[in-house]
């Protein structure tokens, strides 16, 4: 089974999906995007963890995403 979710606000979006680890446990791959009237910025990773749950890669992912949207709306990066 996959798990999939997605948060949305008006200039972003988190959207999560978890894959089975062939060595047992789940992985969660996290796509953000930030949207502005002059740009969108898009990025896809894979989280750095292996999770024994599904629930648990899913709810880290999302966290995750949010996180990465917090940091580079805040210009603690640029990307």
């Amino acid at each position: 089974m996959t798990i999939s979710g997605e948060l949305n606000e008006t200039d972003w979006t988190v959207a999560i999906e978890t894959v089975g680890v062939a060595t047992g446990g789940y992985r969660c791959r996290v796509h953000v995007m930030i949207r502005s009237p002059d740009c969108k910025c898009e990025h896809v990773f894979p989280h750095h963890r292996v999770f024994a749950t599904e629930r648990e890669a899913a709810l880290e992912g999302l966290r995750s995403g949010m996180t990465w949207v917090e940091m580079k709306k805040s210009d603690t990066f640029t990307y």
